[in-house]
């Protein structure tokens, strides 16, 4: 007998989500993307670094809320999956109704929102203290939402009250109201536990952001990636010092170099791919204790 094939039924810039029935599987690819393109060249190991972090993670945080993790052994897969392509960098999920709000939290003040707070004291609507420089710690972490856009459109930024708008209306006014309080509540306690944990093994997780859906019986639960390089800034603690920006784990090197190179064509040097993938062992290697294999 032949092995079913699947395709994905859904390709992101960097995920293939596959459906396998009762579950979903989640394969990170070695793509690269950055300011909303998807590049030309491949990151070696990038896509099991980024899906074993987000096992680390969501293992950490289940006492704060449910996560969509079922498994990311192949053998626990259909049998199309158990090949090399998937092994490592596949996540068998739960299925969940997404909720369309990305879950951003800041506790540093950076990127767009250092820009924001130079020119009027807010970032995302929400007035800060006086006098604050690049890249300082802010007093409380800070919720600002925005909504998903499609491929190729950029996100939107939002304030928490449109958020419980966009919530109410697909669930109705209480159900509505009520997972939004919910998500941004699981995102400052995801973000609180976990920025503490990487203070004490040296880094310092800047913002993130976390996705959410609902289960079969409407519970919030905990989706998509958790704390990886792409979805987060994380920068060394050696050598931080607020007022200007920082060194980071991510895709930092990427955009720098694609900035200083703007007819670039989407393809960048070897030895800005292989810096990439180190930055990215690094930042594992230093979270969870565990040298990174495939």
């Amino acid at each position: 007998m032949s092995t079913q094939e699947f395709l994905p039924i859904k390709e992101g810039k960097v995920r293939e989500v596959y459906d396998i029935g009762e579950s979903l599987i989640i394969t990170a690819t070695d793509r690269i993307s950055a300011f909303d393109h998807i590049l030309k060249n491949q990151i070696t190991q990038k896509g099991a670094i980024l899906t074993q972090m987000s096992k680390f993670w969501f293992d950490f945080t289940k006492d704060i809320v449910p996560n969509h993790m079922l498994s990311v052994d192949v053998k626990d897969m259909p049998e199309f999956f158990q090949q090399e392509k998937f092994d490592g960098n596949s996540m068998m999920c739960k299925k969940l109704e997404m909720l369309p709000i990305e879950c951003i939290v800041r506790g540093y003040i950076t990127g767009s929102g250092w820009e924001s707070y130079k020119e009027n004291g807010t970032v995302c609507g929400i007035t800060l203290p006086e006098g604050l420089k690049e890249s300082d710690k802010l007093p409380e972490p800070i919720y600002t939402p925005s909504t998903k856009a499609e491929l190729g459109l950029h996100d939107e930024n939002i304030s928490y009250e449109e958020s419980v708008k966009v919530l109410e209306k697909i669930y109705g006014a209480e159900k509505g109201a009520e997972y939004a309080a919910k998500i941004k509540e699981y995102t400052i306690a995801l973000y609180k536990k976990c920025a503490e944990y990487a203070l004490s093994k040296g880094i310092i997780i800047a913002d993130t952001k976390f996705e959410f859906g609902l289960d079969e019986n409407g519970n919030v639960v905990l989706g998509d990636e958790m704390l990886t390089p792409d979805s987060s800034r994380f920068w060394p603690l050696e050598g931080y010092e607020a007022g200007k920006s920082q060194p980071s784990f991510d895709k930092q090197f990427v955009r720098d170099w694609l900035k200083a190179n703007p007819d670039n064509e989407g393809l960048l040097p070897e030895e800005i791919v292989t810096k990439t993938v180190d930055k990215y062992k690094e930042a594992f290697e230093l979270l969870t204790g565990k040298k990174f294999t495939r």
